[in-house]
């Protein structure tokens, strides 16, 4: 399981990035969320990298 934070904002980013967001039940700044380690989730991570924060649960 890992936890994910969201700690930027989604505006101005591109429309795949906002959707990934989105996919991971991420809509504003300091939503979080606890997901299973796995490899899309994994995936999903990689792509919005810079606007997240990802800790082990």
């Amino acid at each position: 399981m890992v936890n994910i934070k969201l700690v930027r904002s989604l505006n101005s980013c591109k429309k795949d990035q906002i959707a990934t967001a989105h996919s991971l039940g991420l809509k504003k700044i300091g939503d979080t969320t606890t997901q299973q380690d796995n490899a899309a989730v994994q995936g999903k991570i990689k792509k919005i990298s810079h606007l997240i924060e990802v800790t082990n649960a």
